[in-house]
C-alpha cells in the first residue's frame, strides 16, 4: 500500500510537471508609455494622477507611467533624454521652450496625429504658440498662462477706490494714481508701512516682455529672417512707468526688486501691498487656499496702455521624435486634454483652458475668484514676436533678467540699460543664428 501510494504520487508529479513545461509562456505585461507631468500644485498633482489611473483602468493594453517631473530639473533632463534616446513618450513643458527643442529636430510634428475636433477647439492663439511657419506642430496646447493684478478689496475701501468694470479698464496712467492713494505712512518715519503696488522683478524679463505689447513694444524685431533686439519708445515707456512707481511716485515696494510674484504674496496677505501687478493667473489658487480669514481680494481688468493686449506662454504636451510609439502617445494626449478633461486640468492649475468650449462653462465664469476677469481678458492676449527666436532661453537668463535687475534697482540709467540690452542681446542671437537653426 505503501509503495502504490509513492507510485501515484511519482505519477502526479511527473503529469504537473509536463503540464508546467509545455503551458504556454505567460503574456508579456504591455509596455508602457512614459508621461512626464510637471503639476506641482496638490489639486493638480491630484487632477493628473487621477487621469492617468482613468487612462489605465480603460486601456490596459497601453498602461501610462506617471512620471513626476519639476521645473527647475526638466531642461536637464530633456536634452539628456533626447541626445540618449531614453525619452518620454509624452512629456510637459511651455512653449517658449519648446520652441528651441524643435528647431533642433528633437520633437516629432504634431499636426497629422491631432483630431480634427481638438484643433477646431483649442483657442488660435494657443495654436500660434506652438505652430511653426511650415505648419508644424510642435506640442498641443492646454493652458494659457496670462498675467494679472491682484488687489485687496478692504485697502481699497478705505482709500475711496472702486475697482474699474471691465468695460472702462484703468489707464496705466489711473494704475499708477490708485497706487499713490494706497501708500500710507502712518508713523510718519518717510517709510510706508502700506505700500500700493508691488511687483515681482527678481526674474523679470517674462513680465516685463508681456506687458511691453500693451504700449506697442516687442523687444524682438525680425528682418529679412534675422532676430534683432531694439529698446525703442514703446518699450521704454513701459520701463519708465515702472520705474517710476519705484523711484519718483513711492508707490511700489522696493521689495518688489529682489522677489518673485510668489515671494510677494505674504506681504499682499498682512496688508503691507494693496496691489500685485502682472502676477501669473494661477497665484490665486494660492490666495483661495491660504489667505487668513476674511482677506477680501479681487482681480482687476488689464490695465490699459496704448492698448490691453498682452504677450502669453503656453503648457504642452509634446512628442519627442524618438518615442517609439508616436499614434499610441497621441492617443492618452487625446484623452488627457479631452474638453472635460481639460477644464478639470485648467481648474486645479488656475490658469486659463486653451479649448474654446472650456471657456464657456460655468466654473471658468466664477466672479468669486476672477475668473470671468482672467477669461475675459482671452480676446486681448496674444504671442510675442520673440517666437522663434534661437537662443531665446540663454537671452532671457543671462541678458534680459541681470541687465533688468540692475535698472530696476537703480544701478542703471534706462539710457544705459537700453544700450547693454541691444548690445549683448544682439550677441547672443547673432551667436545661434550662425548655427542656422530656424523655426
Amino acid at each position: 500500500m505503501r509503495n502504490f501510494t509513492i507510485l501515484a504520487a511519482l505519477v502526479a508529479l511527473a503529469l504537473v510537471t509536463r503540464a508546467l513545461l509545455h503551458r504556454a509562456p505567460a503574456e508579456p505585461a504591455a509596455p508602457k508609455l512614459r508621461f512626464v507631468s510637471l503639476a506641482w500644485q496638490e489639486q493638480a498633482l491630484q487632477v493628473n494622477q487621477a487621469l492617468v489611473a482613468e487612462w489605465n483602468a480603460a486601456h490596459p493594453e497601453l498602461p501610462v507611467e506617471y512620471v513626476q517631473g519639476t521645473w527647475g530639473a526638466i531642461h536637464d533632463y530633456l536634452i539628456t533624454a533626447f541626445e540618449t534616446g531614453e525619452v518620454p513618450d509624452v512629456f510637459h513643458y511651455e512653449s517658449s521652450i519648446i520652441v528651441d527643442f524643435a528647431m533642433r529636430g528633437f520633437l516629432s510634428d504634431l499636426a497629422p496625429l491631432l483630431s480634427p475636433e481638438t484643433k477646431a477647439d483649442i483657442l488660435e492663439v494657443a495654436w500660434a504658440s506652438v505652430t511653426r511657419p511650415n505648419g508644424e506642430i510642435t506640442g498641443v496646447p492646454f493652458l494659457i498662462e496670462s498675467l494679472v493684478v491682484l488687489y485687496n478689496h478692504d485697502l481699497f475701501a478705505a482709500a475711496g477706490l472702486t475697482p474699474p468694470p471691465a468695460a472702462q479698464p484703468w489707464t496705466w496712467q489711473e494704475l499708477r494714481r490708485a497706487a499713490q492713494r494706497l501708500t500710507r505712512d502712518t508713523d510718519g518715519d518717510g517709510v510706508p508701512e502700506q505700500w500700493g503696488a508691488a511687483f515681482g522683478l527678481r526674474n523679470s524679463a517674462n513680465v516685463v516682455m508681456n506687458l511691453a505689447i500693451g504700449f506697442g513694444g516687442s523687444f524682438f524685431h525680425r528682418e529679412q529672417g534675422r532676430y534683432r533686439v531694439t529698446v525703442g519708445a514703446a518699450e521704454q515707456e513701459l520701463l519708465r512707468t515702472l520705474y517710476a512707481m519705484l523711484y519718483d511716485d513711492r508707490s511700489a515696494a522696493p521689495a518688489s526688486i529682489g522677489q518673485t510674484g510668489t515671494g510677494m504674496i505674504p506681504g499682499f496677505f498682512s496688508g503691507k501691498y494693496a496691489m500685485l501687478i502682472g502676477i501669473g493667473a494661477w497665484a490665486r489658487q494660492q490666495l483661495v487656499e491660504n489667505a487668513p480669514p476674511n482677506f477680501h481680494w479681487g482681480v482687476l481688468p488689464p490695465p490699459l496702455a496704448h492698448s490691453q493686449r498682452s504677450g502669453i506662454s503656453t503648457q504642452t504636451l509634446s512628442i519627442p521624435k524618438k518615442s517609439r510609439r508616436p499614434v499610441e502617445a497621441m492617443r492618452f494626449i487625446e484623452f488627457m486634454l479631452a474638453a472635460n478633461n481639460m477644464a478639470k486640468l485648467a481648474q486645479s492649475d488656475w490658469m486659463i483652458p486653451a479649448r474654446k468650449s472650456c471657456l464657456q462653462l460655468p466654473q471658468f465664469q466664477d466672479a468669486a475668484v476672477g475668473w470671468d476677469i482672467v477669461t475675459g481678458a482671452v480676446p486681448s492676449l496674444t504671442t510675442g514676436p520673440w517666437l522663434g527666436a534661437p537662443g531665446y532661453v540663454e537671452w532671457k537668463n543671462r541678458v534680459a533678467n541681470p541687465i533688468l535687475q540692475e535698472f530696476f534697482a537703480n544701478r542703471l540709467t534706462l539710457a544705459e540699460a537700453a544700450q547693454r540690452l541691444e548690445r549683448e542681446s544682439n550677441l547672443v542671437l547673432s551667436r545661434y543664428q550662425m548655427r542656422g537653426e530656424a523655426w
